[in-house]
């Protein structure tokens, strides 16, 4: 979960630095990247860690 936390505010801080450096447009691009790609990982941790063993 820390992991994933961090994950969420380097992409938050590139956005930022992408939007305000008209410069860095692509910082922008991969901090929205990033952060699409950390929310799908969540998401599919969260699913399949709620199935139950069968037996």
């Amino acid at each position: 979960m820390v992991l994933f936390l961090i994950v969420i505010i380097i992409a938050i801080v590139l956005g930022i630095i992408g939007f305000v450096a008209h410069g860095l447009l692509y910082l922008l691009i991969i901090g929205a990247v990033l952060l699409v790609i950390d929310l799908l990982f969540l998401g599919w941790r969260w699913r399949r860690s709620g199935r139950t063993a069968q037996r």
